[in-house]
């Protein structure tokens, strides 16, 4: 099956997209192996500067591999990503050494990725998270660096947290902390590996509402989620993807509201009945 982008995401009404952008970024014919087993099928996609991305299916389905991949955590079997104009392609062949290369390094520095587990520093405070990169990776002063993250914090509402250490945070409130994390790198795109889901039922809201207050300021999100009340309010573009490859691609009020494939048809119906 052939999936074509029906319009340009700036003709979805109110889409923050710019009529005529060009891509920011741009992943073509994704391949992934693990050992024999083929776990994406040629998956491309196309992201536009201040568009919402999501991705859906089911567990399992290749979704965090993909995401994965858009940075180089996961190395592509075969394909190419580019993202605002540094292209790295795929080379299974990349000697452990060179998986850090400059130009895989380049290419982190325009993606921030926010995960599942936070992944914070425990031995570090909320505000020694944050300055840590830009001052280590983008050599930003340590004054600029705290600046800059109590900004972010404030952003994600959690101003009075910034001495406080991990370990003393709820799951939303470390979360939100990785989220203001990725921002002070000032990426221009942001990757979400399905970020609500090691959270308990009550702290989702909190985690969404900043996600969500990030779309309508049009920041460029790529998302991979179960929260289909985000999906549908926040999204400007939806993939769904099926054993290794998307399979619907559009709207959400065409995607989730009115799907034509029936692997989505499936998965909707068994996840609106659960």
């Amino acid at each position: 099956m052939t999936l074509q982008h029906v319009v340009h995401p700036a003709e979805i009404p109110g889409s923050l997209v710019a009529p005529g952008a060009p891509p920011i970024l741009q992943a073509t014919a994704i391949e992934k192996y693990f050992g024999t087993a083929r776990v994406l099928r040629g998956c491309s996609m196309t992201v536009f500067p201040g568009e919402t991305v999501t991705i859906l299916g089911r567990s399992g389905s290749g979704k965090s591999t993909f995401l994965r991949c858009l940075n180089f955590l996961e190395e592509p079997s075969a394909g190419v990503v580019e993202i605002s104009g540094v292209r790295v392609e795929a080379d299974p062949l990349r000697p452990r050494h060179e998986k850090a290369s400059a130009r895989i390094r380049q290419l982190r520095l325009h993606a921030g990725m926010v995960f599942q587990e936070f992944n914070l520093f425990p031995h570090l405070s909320v505000l020694g998270n944050l300055i840590e990169a830009p001052i280590h990776v983008k050599r930003l002063p340590r004054k600029e660096a705290i600046e800059l993250a109590e900004g972010f914090l404030a952003k994600v509402g959690l101003s009075e947290k910034r001495d406080e250490y991990p370990s003393r945070l709820s799951g939303g409130q470390r979360q939100r902390v990785a989220i203001a994390r990725a921002l002070t790198m000032e990426p221009e795109v942001l990757l979400f590996d399905e970020p609500t889901s090691a959270l308990d039922p009550s702290l989702v809201g909190e985690v969404l509402k900043v996600m969500e207050s990030l779309a309508h300021e049009g920041r460029t999100m790529i998302v991979v989620t179960h929260e289909m009340a985000f999906a549908r309010e926040a999204a400007d573009r939806v993939y769904f993807m099926s054993d290794g490859e998307f399979v619907e691609i559009g709207p959400p009020q065409n995607v989730i509201s009115d799907p034509q494939d029936e692997r989505t048809q499936d998965f909707l119906a068994r996840f609106l009945r659960a």
